[in-house]
């Protein structure tokens, strides 16, 4: 079946005009925040209302370029230590923000108590609940079909300061169904797109098309749309400020999250002891 056989009809799926893209530039670079380095990745440390406001800005800049913005946690910056290539991917994005007791741990190993937990669940929501003038646009990416299709109600209930340009599953890694998803988006012309395929697929994904989409900023939210779908259900409030929101995930999920937080968690935790190890003695 073909991927576009899961484009949503005329009356949920809105497109326009192809814009030309300006030729893809950076004239003004992020301003600098404070950061420090886990596990060979460099982590943006700051609060959440602070990344919105980052992630607006780069939003509003409209020059053609598109820019990125991920979230590490420790599963990933496990991916990260074994995959020089993913560790590439996310040095080349404006920002990185951490995620999770791992990352605020191996942080405060080298003495730095981190602003916040900015994850992508939490920090999604809030960005598309800012007003951002305008009439701004967002493209959903990811999941299976029937998921995304219940993730796109969701959001267009949840967030009416902002207008759904479209979404699509996240089937794409050939590169023919990436070819013609990429054609959707550019025609959808999106100011944000909300890529939801995994780590460390989603980030290199739009680490290689970056320069097709024409979309100002691009975030790889991961299971986010699992959550808008309700497949999975949050963790309690005071389990996620405690820190162990992973918890309930594996609860929910032992099948698939077994290995990746009770063999992960220990060995990201191992080398996050030896990396700030390795800096004292610099």
């Amino acid at each position: 079946m073909s991927d576009l056989t899961q484009i949503p009809a005329a009356d949920t799926f809105d497109v326009l005009p192809t814009a030309p893209i300006a030729p893809a530039s950076r004239e003004m670079p992020p301003p600098c925040e404070p950061s420090l380095e886990v596990l060979g990745v460099r982590v943006t440390d700051v609060t959440r209302a602070r990344a919105v406001e980052l992630l607006l800005d780069l939003i509003g800049r409209r020059d053609g370029y598109t820019r990125t913005a991920f979230f590490v946690n420790a599963h990933s910056l496990n991916l990260a230590h074994a995959d020089a290539e993913y560790r590439q991917v996310l040095a080349g994005a404006d920002y990185v923000f951490g995620d999770g007791t791992g990352v605020r741990w191996a942080a405060r190993l080298q003495g730095v108590r981190l602003r916040d937990n900015v994850n992508g669940t939490d920090l999604t929501p809030e960005l598309l609940s800012a007003d951002p003038g305008s009439g701004r646009r967002y493209f959903l990416l990811g999941a299976d079909p029937k998921t995304i299709r219940r993730a796109a109600d969701h959001a267009r209930q949840a967030f009416p300061r902002w207008k759904m340009a479209g979404f699509h599953h996240g089937y794409v890694a050939d590169p023919e169904s990436s070819r013609r998803v990429i054609q959707v988006i550019r025609a959808a012309r999106p100011d944000l797109l909300l890529v939801g395929m995994g780590n460390p697929l989603q980030e290199k994904w739009i680490a290689r098309h970056r320069e097709e989409f024409g979309v100002p900023l691009c975030l790889g939210v991961g299971g986010l749309f699992d959550f808008w779908a309700e497949r999975f259900a949050r963790a309690p409030a005071w389990l996620r400020r405690l820190g162990h929101e992973w918890l309930w995930r594996l609860i929910q999920d032992p099948r698939t999250k077994a290995r990746r937080y009770l063999v992960g968690n220990p060995l990201f935790m191992w080398r996050a002891v030896r990396n700030a190890q390795d800096r004292r003695t610099l």
